[in-house]
């Protein structure tokens, strides 16, 4: 068997002389020493050669398109078109599937249309700063009681006094648009780093957490005096409707949400007993 495979491979490698005559003269006209084994190295390099020309040809021009089942250039871009098409068409259902949500919520009473109220603090009716209380210092109490009398700041405070309200600031950022009632832009918009917290005014109950097609989520929260603090364009709400938040907590991440926006940023409003109130005469933003 081993013999076999020398002969074979002897007869392989053993060259051939390949002579061209000419047809009338019997003149040598070339000749050529072959063995079986360089014809079958030369076919096959041949064969390689073709092969990776036509892949070629077939992968990076337009030959491709002769193919039978391979899309057309035109084809393949009315795919992408059509693809990019539906995405924006999904994007569209969902804004209108929650707008419509919102809306049967409201009307279907899922929203609490009862504006929550914070008690105020009840005391007792004895002064408990009298118990203990030196001579002289009642006396001196007695005289600022007195001066103190005909105070109009005394008693419920407005929001335009510093005296019982103080605002945390929502976030720190620099106001891109103002307040302005003649343009019905009934708040401010803060522009400021991406994920930051957004933090509550005031201490509050939550009154409204919603996605809206123009403003995006929404929050809202409910203040002691009537006050009603907004804040709209979030990424991510961090308190459902009833929860209570106190001043400085947060409550949402700021984002770029909704129709009627430009950046990631902060639209926030301020209203008492539905008047708008400018924030940044209570709030300093930067």
């Amino acid at each position: 068997m081993e013999n076999k495979k020398r002969k074979y491979w002897r007869k392989l490698k053993h060259r051939y002389k390949l002579t061209i005559f000419n047809e009338l003269t019997y003149e040598e006209v070339m000749h050529v020493r072959l063995s079986p084994l360089q014809v079958l190295t030369a076919l096959c390099t041949l064969a390689v050669v073709l092969i990776s020309l036509t892949i070629i040809l077939i992968a990076f021009t337009n030959l491709r398109e002769f193919i039978p089942g391979y899309p057309s250039s035109e084809m393949r871009r009315q795919i992408t078109l059509n693809a990019l098409r539906v995405d924006s068409l999904t994007r569209e259902m969902e804004k209108r599937d929650n707008y419509y949500r919102s809306i049967h919520a409201v009307l279907t009473g899922g929203m609490d249309t009862v504006r929550a109220e914070i008690s105020p603090v009840k005391t007792e009716n004895y002064d408990t700063a009298m118990l203990g209380m030196s001579e002289e210092e009642s006396n001196f109490r007695e005289i600022i009681e007195e001066r103190e009398r005909f105070n109009l700041s005394l008693g419920k405070a407005s929001v335009s006094s510093d005296d019982f309200y103080h605002f945390y600031v929502p976030l720190e950022g620099v106001v891109t648009n103002r307040f302005d009632e003649g343009t019905r832009h009934y708040g401010v918009d803060v522009v400021t780093k991406p994920n930051t917290n957004v933090l509550s005014v005031l201490d509050g109950v939550v009154i409204f957490t919603d996605w809206t097609l123009k403003t995006g989520f929404v929050i809202q929260v409910q203040h002691e005096g009537d006050l009603v603090s907004i804040y709209k364009h979030n990424s991510v709400l961090l308190k459902k409707q009833g929860d209570f938040v106190r001043a400085g907590e947060a409550i949402a991440i700021v984002g770029n949400t909704g129709e009627e926006t430009t950046g990631p940023h902060l639209h926030f409003e301020l209203w008492e007993a539905g008047k708008a109130l400018d924030p940044e005469q209570f709030v300093r933003f930067k």
